[in-house]
């Protein structure tokens, strides 16, 4: 008898490209449907030959980020998050990722 273990991967969904002027804030999106109550939503940002730095997670609500001067949101539903960034500079610009779990 050998079990065969099913691996579902979570998917998230979010826009291939984003841009603002210096200084200007953005509003980055990220859906995720298959989210469960609970599961932690987290952010990343890679700056360009890095590796990726977390930026914050959250289950619920709204969480500020003072170091980089944004806040993540997470939908009532938990099935769409953002990621708002009030002052971004140009020495910020990198790819930024949302994932389910820590």
């Amino acid at each position: 008898f050998s079990p065969t273990v099913a691996v579902a991967r979570a998917q998230v969904q979010q826009e291939p490209w984003l841009e603002t002027t210096d200084g200007t804030g953005i509003n980055i999106s990220c859906s995720h449907p298959s989210r469960r109550p609970g599961e932690m939503i987290s952010w990343y940002r890679q700056l360009p030959g890095r590796d990726p730095e977390l930026l914050g997670l959250t289950a619920g609500g709204s969480k500020v980020l003072p170091d980089i001067a944004g806040q993540l949101w997470l939908s009532a539903d938990g099935k769409s998050s953002s990621l708002y960034l009030s002052r971004p500079r140009l020495w910020g610009a990198a790819v930024y990722y949302c994932a389910l779990g820590a």
